[in-house]
């Protein structure tokens, strides 16, 4: 096991009852965090992610010239720098954050400073090619080692393009943008597979103008965003970050007498569908209210498990890309289902935080499961029955958590070991699953 840390024990459950509020999104906290950051004000920002990795996010905004206090009421203020980064007195470090690099690369590029980005282990092996060539297609200069971090950016103008997106990924469309509202002319982006739209409900919301035109095929759209523009700071009430909620959502399928109410989550429709296959495999939901703030929707929602246990299904296509965070929950939960759960089309999940397909297989077979590994995917039957053992997260929030899930309805205890990783996104995470579990 990677860690020297003291494991977390995890014992089965009777069933999962109660309510819990969800930290703040982290896909949306991380833009508000840059948006504030390069806007012209003061931003004040409500149930910002309790997660490290926007934390990151903020601590470079800080090193580019904002300013950010933490207020006794954990609400975060940020006063922008109005347009103009300052050259930083050290390297940006992006600790875990993919999302902090891939998206701060495309909002500073445009800035006459020269920036290195830098982050941890995990971070140094991610790919990010995949923003360098919009980026220089826009006239930046950046430099990497091998195709991964550390990256060095030789800010300065940049012009506008048209892009087809050639991977399905939000973080490269924000990189996008985020150059685009800056450099000369009106840059336009075309994705064949609509992913998450945070990014262009926090740009709205900060005073730009940005266009999506709709194919009459269906999902191929075009986004075109003119250049040039300023933004302006926001009052704002970040969501509960939904891809948190997935675990509880998954537990909660795991147990016929489950009943569940989750706070205040988001319900944006690009992130929704997590929401359609925990209905697939049976489990209940009902929204019980919605709001809309800043364009994007937040709801309360109860949900109860299927009275004879959740079915199975197959995931692939447009539904791997929009659902790749929660993949990891849902294979761990697999040996459960009547029917199994395959996935397939998921390569990416190979190049996140670890390698998630392999981590997946290796912690399935430690406690007892029997699937098939694909390259691109898991094959795993259901109707197994699985025993406690030792997990290893691999040092990956959605791992150490997904491995807890499938640890509630094992026989015997659990030790999930480098556990600790849950503070990447949800510190909390333990706590509230303690406390909703009736053993």
């Amino acid at each position: 096991m990677p860690s020297t840390s003291t494991p977390q024990i995890v014992r089965p459950a009777r069933t999962l009852q109660g309510s819990v509020t969800l930290p703040g999104d982290k896909s949306i906290s991380h833009r508000y965090a840059m948006l504030a950051g390069i806007a012209e004000g003061t931003t004040h920002l409500s149930n910002f992610s309790t997660g490290a990795d926007p934390h990151s996010s903020l601590a470079c905004m800080q090193a580019l010239g904002a300013t950010v206090v933490h207020n006794p009421d954990k609400t975060i203020a940020i006063t922008g720098t109005a347009g103009s980064f300052i050259q930083p007195a050290t390297p940006l470090d992006c600790g875990n954050s993919g999302s902090t690099m891939r998206m701060l690369a495309g909002l500073i590029a445009p800035h006459p400073h020269t920036f290195t980005l830098i982050g941890d282990h995990s971070l140094t092996l991610r790919p990010m090619e995949r923003i360098r060539k919009p980026l220089m297609q826009m006239g930046a200069k950046i430099d990497l080692v091998d195709g991964h971090a550390p990256i060095t950016i030789h800010g300065g103008p940049l012009h506008a393009i048209d892009f087809d997106t050639p991977i399905p990924s939000a973080q490269v469309k924000t990189a996008v943008l985020f150059a685009g509202f800056q450099a000369n002319g009106t840059t336009s982006l075309t994705e064949s597979i609509r992913t998450r739209d945070h990014s262009e409900h926090a740009l709205r919301a900060f005073g730009a103008i940005l266009n999506r035109e709709s194919a009459a095929a269906g999902d191929i759209a075009k986004l075109s965003i003119p250049g040039g523009q300023k933004l302006r700071a926001v009052d704002a009430t970040i969501p509960g970050d939904l891809s948190s909620a997935a675990f509880f959502l998954c537990a909660a399928l795991l147990f016929p007498d489950s009943n569940l109410i989750l706070d205040s989550i988001g319900m944006n429709p690009t992130r929704a569908s997590l929401l359609d296959v925990i209905t697939a495999l049976g489990g209940k939901i009902k929204v019980l209210n919605v709001e809309e703030h800043h364009g994007e929707l937040i709801g309360t929602i109860q949900v109860n498990g299927p009275a004879h246990g959740p079915r199975g299904m197959h995931i692939g296509g447009a539904l791997s890309a929009q659902i790749i965070d929660e993949l990891p929950v849902l294979a761990a939960i697999a040996p459960y289902t009547i029917n199994g759960i395959t996935i397939r089309d998921a390569r990416e999940l190979r190049v996140k935080e670890s390698d998630r397909i392999a981590l997946v297989a290796k912690n399935l077979k430690a406690m007892g499961a029997t699937f098939t590994e694909h390259e691109d995917g898991l094959e795993i039957p259901g109707n197994q029955k699985l025993h406690g053992a030792k997990i290893d997260s691999g040092s990956d929030h959605r791992i150490a958590m997904a491995f807890a899930i499938a640890a509630l309805r094992a026989e015997g205890e659990t030790e999930i070991h480098g556990a600790e990783a849950a503070a990447i996104s949800f510190p909390e995470f333990f706590t509230h699953l303690d406390q909703l579990c009736q053993r």
